[in-house]
């Protein structure tokens, strides 16, 4: 093994690959990139937040500059060396440049971020050095990690239900039973690892965790939500146990391999769309010190694009910055074992160098085609925040959809909109109108009615209007088209009529959300009926702030246990399809086919879908045939009576009702062995409603079980 020069020894040219900091035995290898440059400086420190660096290497052009790479060896250094970038060259905005040679900035391959004791982002937005006060990269050894064996777990889309999750906000609160420091972390995280397994979610979609900056917020504010990235490789340090750089990239490995245990998939909201340094007033912290006119989109007088919404656009089908996001998919793919990736505002990454949408954007089609992802869920928000909308049509046929408009029709139908009942029948049925002409799977469409952009779901059957003062921005943030309906009193209320109609509301969206054919995606909280006080826009919060509103309640599981319970069972209502469990490779036209899908009114075979209809009904088989599933819905103020299906000698059990959200619960939802018969040729579905009934054979009955715990003890 070769002994290591020590500190201090001379630096050598080193080499322009790989980027970033390579560990060697013998010392550390830095390369970064900057076309525009005129000097480039490494500094060392030691320890992360003094004023001075512990050293300063000056890179010359000759030997450590290979084309617009600069690199250089430095012997005796290891793991755990906290460096940081400075670049000269000339600030001239007009022509895309913004060089401060006074900042520090950190390394866009870095691994690992040191927080300073007093961060300020200020201090990378005024003049002169902020050497105290900035984000510092951390060498750090990618192969330094025991894991056992751990792989991605690859769970096909169409068994698969996600869970969106904040994870600081899914254990902060006190009531978590999560330990006072582990609160809020990776590590509380993992503590509730049994209770996800328990609800029957697959995948855990967690809001973004690479390295953010949380002052990027309005003053006196700090951002909750995370969709402001300084790095695309560390992950973020605020969500770890300890300050050590290093422990934090265990701690967000131990998470994973603890979820891959319990058989459950991590898929991480990535923003590979916008940093946060800001428009053209923020913060120089990386990219735009290092090479503005190459990582970001600006017009002709250099000022940033912003189809963002925050101020500024990554450059992504500039060859550098392409290659910078696909290498960091890599790492979190390979290095970091996560199954998948969430693209936030993925219609950005469609745009070209000057903004222009692309029929064959070079970065998706790059991502969707790479064989090292080629095993990676992949799903894009099909939008950005300039009004480009590609919902049914985004890029490449690896991608999976977020269906915004699945949410708007289930929302726009349950709150009893005029004109909604054709394009619910759609939603119900993988949304053909959207995907059968390009031969995808029904597990294409990612099905939500929430989400942590707008309100959660108990919000939106208390609100008609977004209440967001609080996030100081005078009430101009957040949608204001949220198809919500406070069911007759705008926010908490103790009418009794008004709740129940909450809660009967409440399950009507849940059942249509989980049982619709496409990959259900649930809202952390949801489940419990967590509440933002009517804010739809909660991405930051007071600072210091000790119980945000954003935070998840474990008291809530106590007072709502219904819906607990109810969303618990829909889930495992979900597994029994035989499209669930076998064949998920069918398009969704073969699926259709094959599944013998009948639209109903409430007439048999009569769907109406005048603007004055607010009542559908689906019939479908099961793939073997065996098993027949009628879903009735009335989104009417008043009871409707709808006809019933015949059934085939085979289906002795004749129709069963599982699902009625008008019922109390437990007897809102049962096991199919409990279920009461239906007799007769029609059932009458209760006003804002939704019924499901199965009917099945002798040999399928027994099966069509739900686990213990769900179903009551006698039928209702």
């Amino acid at each position: 093994m070769p002994v290591p020069p020590p500190l201090g020894a001379a630096p050598l040219p080193g080499r322009p690959h790989p980027l970033g900091a390579q560990v060697t035995p013998t010392g550390v290898n830095f390369s970064v990139y900057s076309r525009h440059a005129e000097r480039v400086e490494l500094l060392l420190y030691d320890p992360c937040d003094t004023a001075q660096p512990a050293r300063t290497i000056v890179l010359d052009k000759h030997p450590h500059r290979t084309w617009h790479y600069w690199h250089v060896f430095v012997p005796g250094l290891a793991a755990g060396q906290v460096y940081a970038w400075r670049a000269h060259g000339v600030f001239d905005p007009a022509r895309g440049h913004r060089f401060d040679g006074d900042k520090l900035l950190l390394d866009p391959y870095g691994r690992a971020v040191a927080l300073p004791a007093e961060y300020r982002r200020s201090a990378a937005m005024s003049r002169g050095r902020n050497d105290p006060w900035a984000f510092k990269s951390v060498v750090a050894d990618d192969q330094a990690y025991d894991w056992n064996g751990d792989a991605p777990l690859r769970r096909p889309f169409a068994q698969t239900v996600i869970y969106e999750a904040h994870v600081g906000g899914f254990t902060r609160h006190p009531s978590s039973g999560v330990a006072d420091g582990q609160r809020g972390t990776y590590a509380g995280l993992v503590e509730k690892i049994p209770y996800l397994v328990d609800l029957g979610v697959t995948a855990v979609e967690l809001m973004p965790v690479f390295q953010f900056d949380p002052q990027d917020a309005p003053p006196g504010k700090t951002n909750y939500w995370g969709y402001a990235p300084v790095s695309f490789f560390a992950p973020h340090a605020g969500y770890a146990v300890t300050r050590d750089p290093l422990a934090v990239l265990d701690e967000f490995r131990d998470m994973v391999k603890a979820l891959h245990r319990a058989g459950l998939e991590l898929i991480l909201d990535v923003v590979y769309n916008h940093s946060a340094e800001g428009g053209e007033q923020g913060p120089c912290l990386g990219l735009r010190g290092l090479d503005n006119a190459t990582y970001y989109m600006l017009d002709e007088d250099g000022r940033y694009a912003n189809f963002s919404g925050c101020g500024n656009t990554l450059n992504a089908n500039q060859a550098v910055v392409r290659r910078l996001i696909l290498d960091s998919l890599h790492y979190w793919g390979q290095v970091m074992h996560v199954d998948g990736f969430r693209f936030d505002l993925a219609s950005i990454l469609s745009r070209d160098e000057g903004g222009r949408p692309l029929a064959k954007p070079p970065v998706l089609w790059d991502i969707a085609s790479d064989p090292v992802l080629a095993g990676t869920k992949l799903i894009a928000e099909a939008w950005d925040a300039a009004g480009l909308y590609q919902v049914g049509g985004f890029a490449g046929d690896h991608w999976k959809e977020w269906n915004g408009r699945f949410r708007d029709d289930v929302r726009s139908f349950v709150r009893g909109d005029a004109g909604t009942v054709a394009a619910l029948a759609d939603r119900l049925l993988g949304s053909p109108a959207l995907y059968a002409a390009s031969q995808r799977e029904p597990a294409q469409s990612i099905n939500f009615v929430t989400s942590h952009d707008g309100f959660t779901l108990d919000d939106l059957v208390s609100y008609n209007l977004k209440h967001n003062l609080s996030n100081g921005e005078d009430g101009r943030d957040g949608s204001d088209d949220n198809r919500s309906w406070n069911c007759g009193v705008e926010g908490p209320t103790d009418d009794p009529q008004v709740l129940a109609l909450r809660t009967r509301q409440i399950k009507n969206l849940l059942a249509i959300n989980v049982l619709s054919l496409g990959t259900p995606m649930l809202l952390m909280g949801d489940e419990m009926r967590r509440s933002q006080q009517g804010n739809n826009n909660a991405y930051c919060h007071d600072a210091g702030q000790d119980n945000p509103t954003q935070w998840l309640d474990w008291t809530l599981l106590q007072r709502h246990a219904d819906i607990h319970r109810f969303v618990r069972g829909l889930i495992q209502i979900r597994n029994l399809r035989e499209s669930v469990r076998i064949d998920h490779h069918l398009t969704l036209d073969e699926l259709t086919a094959r599944v013998k899908v009948h639209l109903h009114g409430v007439r048999l075979d009569a769907p109406d879908v005048g603007v004055e209809s607010h009542t559908l009904a689906v019939t479908a088989s099961s793939l073997s045939g065996d098993l027949l599933m009628h879903f009735a819905l009335n989104a009417y103020w008043e009871a409707m009576d709808f006809e019933l299906p015949a059934l085939p000698p085979w289906a002795a059990t004749g129709w069963r009702r599982v699902i009625d959200s008008a019922r109390p619960s437990p007897q809102d939802l049962v096991d199919f062995t409990q279920a009461a018969r239906v007799p007769g040729t029609t059932h009458r579905v209760a006003a804002r409603s939704v019924v499901v009934l199965f009917a099945a054979g002798h040999g399928t009955a027994g099966s069509v079980r739900l686990a213990s715990g769900v179903a009551p003890l006698a039928p209702a």
